[in-house]
């Protein structure tokens, strides 16, 4: 009931400034000044992480509209935990943000008791940039569709093995629902990194592969790794060439990574809004947007709402899929 009425007062005060100009700069007067001091943005990786990354590309272009230091601080570990939890506890007053990447749903159904709520306990603020993952093969495989893949797999149930960057991480999730959409058996093998999951595969320890474009571009384009398809709905303009998982006989078939900026459950919503609106103006930027797509991303720049709807939608479906796939951490 609080939730209903909560949206009917946002309702009819929304539409009384809109209907009244002199009522929105009246509004606009009486919201504090923000930001007046450095603002800190938690980053859940290490430095050179595309976390890390995506943070050190959008920090610069807000302090230069805002001419407030924005202070990138790196907290690594626990699968991105200790950085959520961090920003989680954090007074809502807009002076600490999150950098979060799409780990944000795919550990929560491995972690029972996280504490902080991936939901409940942040106002997300707008997605910055999704990057498509690329089902990979090395040449010695000799495989070059993903019917082809799908065919041998099943004529050798278990014998394929597929690599990942961990248990719970997106490219080990993306390899459990492909398993389960084409009806295969394959071996999970997990690694610390990307870096040593792609030099297994190219030393024949694995087969197959779902990496980070960002992170697998390189050998793709060199021919050490063949891309069968894309994990996106849509195709990759870094990769034109290459079907979706969608074109290549599964429906439907999407699971993407992100980079976001949340921050604790609370803040202001104007805050919420000036951040998210400069947000957009730099990912409009035609330089900002090619350096995103240069490095394999794909620019966003999404409203509150539709960065919120995604991170609800993926953790009923990573959850699901745990469920159904009997994951486990010790896996």
């Amino acid at each position: 009931m609080k939730r209903i009425n909560w949206l009917v007062e946002v309702t009819v005060v929304a539409s009384a400034v809109a209907a009244s100009p002199s009522a929105l700069a009246a509004a606009a007067q009486s919201e504090p000044s923000y930001p007046t001091r450095p603002i800190r943005m938690v980053v859940s990786a290490a430095p050179g992480g595309g976390a890390d990354v995506m943070a050190r590309m959008f920090a610069p272009k807000l302090n230069e509209a805002w001419g407030q230091p924005i202070v990138v601080d790196n907290r690594a570990g626990a699968a991105g935990n200790l950085a959520t939890d961090l920003v989680a506890k954090a007074p809502p007053d807009g002076y600490t943000l999150l950098v979060r990447f799409s780990s944000l749903t795919t550990t929560p159904p491995f972690y029972p008791n996280l504490p902080y709520d991936p939901v409940r306990d942040f106002a997300p603020i707008s997605l910055l940039a999704s990057s498509t993952n690329v089902l990979v093969v090395p040449p010695s495989l000799g495989i070059k569709t993903v019917q082809e893949l799908i065919r041998v797999a099943k004529a050798n149930p278990g014998k394929l093995n597929f690599a990942s960057v961990g248990a719970g991480t997106l490219p080990h999730l993306i390899g459990e629902l492909f398993k389960l959409r084409a009806g295969v058996n394959m071996t999970h093998i997990p690694y610390k990194s990307v870096a040593p999951s792609l030099m297994a595969q190219l030393g024949g320890e694995v087969q197959v592969n779902f990496p980070a474009l960002v992170s697998s571009a390189t050998q793709i384009r060199a021919g050490r790794l063949w891309a069968l398809a894309v994990t996106s709905l849509q195709r990759t303009p870094t990769l034109l060439d290459v079907p979706t998982l969608d074109e290549s006989g599964l429906p439907g078939f999407e699971a993407i990574a992100w980079y976001g900026l949340l921050a604790p459950a609370g803040t202001p919503r104007y805050i919420v809004n000036k951040v998210q609106r400069e947000v957009a103006r730099v990912v409009a930027m035609p330089e900002f947007r090619g350096a995103l797509i240069a490095q394999g991303s794909d620019p966003v720049g999404s409203t509150p709402e539709e960065f919120a709807k995604r991170i609800r939608t993926e953790l009923a479906q990573w959850s699901d899929l745990v469920k159904q796939a009997g994951l486990k951490l010790a896996e």
